[in-house]
């Protein structure tokens, strides 16, 4: 596979994550330097994360600035992604802001969507049903969030836009649903998203056959499928069932008693520019 064409797959996996966000109620705000992604009423890194950082040294007192005052307004603790192996400036800055480099790194995998053989009986993996939402919902989010997080799902899972659809799918044991995703697909490109499983039922092979259900039944053959993955446990699962690893990211984050403000400048100064005036 040429650089292009890989470059190209992988720039289609970062859209469908961001208009995963979006059609959840997020937005992007895309500037010199990296792709601002946010949704203001689901406050969690999940949702409002710095996309892809890549920023020269000349360059990056005024992109930070800007990126996280974006964020500090909003109330906003943003993740920030730097590609691997990340510029010795860059981590400099970040640190200096306050920002700690996450042990466990972010990758992108991708695979594509082929049967990978006969997987076991249990759990029966399948599309949830409008009755299961509250099912759904309660697998990611905590309290503060579930109204908002709910609507959104609601709002993409049965009024999608062109080009887009959103399904979650459920695992279900003997108890009930065990596991759980979201399957967005954006412009012929799959996401599988927030793969969760019940505390009880961890280490079980929920998870992996819930993937593995997708990849052989939800999602045609052929299409590529993009995964995300912050646990090298994870990621090792994944690589079983076809997915490669196309980039890392390292990512850093606040400490949770870090104030959302940015180091003061010193004193104010005068403006450096005044538009012209005019001649009489």
């Amino acid at each position: 596979m040429s650089v292009v064409h890989e470059e190209s797959r992988i720039e289609h996996a970062l859209e469908e994550e961001r208009a995963f966000i979006h059609t959840l109620g997020g937005y992007t705000f895309e500037t010199a330097g990296a792709r601002l992604v946010t949704h203001e009423r689901i406050a969690v890194p999940r949702f409002n994360f710095i996309q892809d950082v890549r920023v020269s040294a000349d360059r990056q007192s005024g992109f930070f600035e800007r990126a996280l005052d974006h964020y500090f307004q909003r109330a906003l603790r943003p993740e920030v992604r730097a590609r691997q192996p990340t510029l010795p400036h860059i981590d400099r800055t970040l640190t200096s802001l306050g920002f700690k480099l996450r042990e466990e790194a972010h990758e992108l995998l991708l695979a594509t969507a082929v049967d990978p053989g006969t997987g076991p009986a249990s759990p029966v993996v399948r599309e949830a049903r409008p009755s299961d939402l509250d099912v759904v919902v309660d697998f990611w989010v905590g309290a503060r969030e579930r109204d908002e997080f709910r609507r959104s799902v609601q709002v993409a899972w049965e009024r999608p836009n062109p080009e887009e659809e959103l399904v979650p799918l459920l695992a279900d044991g003997a108890r009930g649903p065990i596991a759980a995703a979201l399957v967005h697909t954006h412009r012929g490109l799959t996401g599988v998203h927030a793969v969760a499983t019940q505390p009880a039922a961890r280490g079980q092979g929920a998870a992996s056959a819930l993937v593995r259900a997708a990849l052989a039944r939800s999602i045609p053959a052929g299409r590529l499928v993009a995964m995300h993955s912050d646990s090298p446990r994870l990621t090792a699962r994944l690589r079983l069932l076809g997915f490669q690893t196309v980039r890392t990211y390292g990512v850093y984050e606040l400490p949770r008693n870090a104030e959302l403000a940015l180091p003061t400048g010193g004193a104010m100064s005068p403006p450096r520019w005044r538009p012209p005036r005019r001649t009489r």
